[in-house]
């Protein structure tokens, strides 16, 4: 296990935005960089599950991938998301990419296969041999179909030296607080539930990697740093306001209802690739009302 106290703190999962062409849009990801940056974020991590990257071709990966580091200028640091269900493709992968300008890798627990607990150790074990920078693990059961539990977090943790903590996203409090309770010195813990933050950095969770800050970084940032510098008491607040919002934006499906908030606040459109399709009119509707609801309560946006 290796530590890396630079992806600590507020990360955001970042969308990538499309034109009415379908095509990446520079102008609205370059103006997303900025929003983020000057919002208080530590980490951007481009190419992840929520950017689309599996729709996405190696092309335009590379694009983004340069748009997001030229923008931010070295103001957060930048994870890559390289992930997949093909082991030896993914490990083909980091070893072909480039890294100049990136902290770390996310890499997504493998999807549809359904691994075991063996098979999720062993992955995980190519993974971090491959890859040149350390790896964050990614476990979000309610997108590959299969948990991995604490004891083979635990396991990659003590065994797989490149790796340097894990993006936890099952949404089980119990588990993740055992994999708090038992982790070696170092390994970091990042909520990877927006709504369950809060508790999670109560209990000694180290940040969170987030959907909902691509259109509240700087209210987002202030509840997380405030719970890590203790002050719960002026965290709770933000969190309970943002509960309602952040339900809106899962409602029909991510990151369509994150692109919907983002077009609200005229950041970009709300194109998703296929087979995503635009949130439906009355979520778009309680998006717009809630969002509304937010700025009368003076939370602004950043």
């Amino acid at each position: 296990m290796i530590t890396h106290p630079t992806i600590k703190g507020i990360g955001v999962a970042i969308i990538t935005p499309f034109d009415t062409k379908g095509n990446v849009d520079e102008a609205s990801l370059r103006r997303l960089v900025n929003h983020l940056a000057n919002g208080g974020i530590d980490v951007l991590v481009a190419l992840g599950t929520t950017g689309e990257s599996v729709t996405l071709t190696k092309d335009e990966k590379r694009q983004v991938q340069e748009i997001v580091l030229d923008e931010n200028a070295g103001r957060c640091s930048v994870m890559l998301g390289i992930g997949g269900n093909n082991t030896s493709e993914v490990a083909e992968n980091l070893q072909h990419a480039d890294f100049h300008g990136i902290e770390a890798v996310l890499s997504v627990a493998p999807y549809y296969n359904k691994p075991n607990q063996e098979g999720h150790f062993q992955h995980y074990k190519i993974i971090a041999e491959a890859s040149p920078k350390p790896v964050l693990l990614y476990n979000v059961p309610g997108r590959t179909g299969v948990n991995m539990i604490a004891e083979t977090t635990l396991r990659i943790a003590h065994e797989c030296k490149n790796v340097c903590g894990i993006k936890e996203a099952s949404g089980n409090m119990e588990q993740i607080m055992q994999i708090i309770r038992q982790r070696p010195n170092g390994f970091l813990v990042i909520s990877g539930d927006d709504a369950l933050t809060f508790p999670l950095l109560a209990c000694g969770a180290d940040g969170v990697i987030s959907v909902v800050a691509n259109a509240y970084p700087a209210l987002f940032s202030e509840m997380v740093h405030r719970s890590m510098d203790g002050d719960f008491l002026a965290a709770r607040p933000i969190h309970l306001a943002l509960l309602e919002f952040t339900r809106l934006m899962f409602a029909d499906g991510s990151p369509a209802g994150i692109k919907a908030a983002l077009k609200l606040l005229n950041i970009c459109d709300e194109f998703v690739r296929l087979p995503l399709v635009p949130v439906r009119a009355d979520i778009y509707q309680a998006i717009e009302k809630e969002m509304q609801h937010l700025k009368h309560k003076h939370i602004q946006s950043s």
